[in-house]
């Protein structure tokens, strides 16, 4: 049965980094597109990144306009799991960040969290001073 762990998360200031870990178990990464998604108190889940399946090439990256040039995704099938580094991280990256499946590709924007099929529980990030 598939499943997914995301670790990673804490208290970091306004300014600073944390690297989010989202480790799948029970099959292989290789065939799944990963989205991070994130959910703020009192707010819907919104997509923050993806990253398609390897599939023989580089893998494509997709970011919400919010996150760009500072948020990046990797994935290491090796160790089937995928990387969310977060820099400059700002109060309003606050929230619970989940992992989740997609077959093969992201479809080109990161996708909306309704198709998605697998996710794990979360990991909190607080950015507070």
């Amino acid at each position: 049965q598939l499943q997914l762990v995301e670790s990673g998360g804490g208290l970091v200031e306004p300014g600073g980094s944390l690297r989010l870990s989202c480790v799948l178990s029970g099959e292989t990464l290789n065939f799944y597109a990963i989205g991070w998604f994130r959910q703020a108190p009192g707010k819907e889940r919104e997509g923050v990144s993806c990253i398609d399946s390897v599939g023989g090439s580089d893998s494509s990256t997709y970011y919400v306009d919010s996150v760009k040039g500072r948020f990046t995704i990797s994935r290491d099938d090796a160790k089937n799991t995928v990387y969310l580094q977060m820099n400059n991280l700002e109060p309003e990256d606050t929230g619970v960040y989940f992992c989740a499946t997609k077959m093969y590709y992201c479809s080109n924007y990161v996708p909306p969290s309704g198709a998605m099929i697998n996710w794990g529980e979360g990991t909190q990030v607080t950015v507070s001073s």
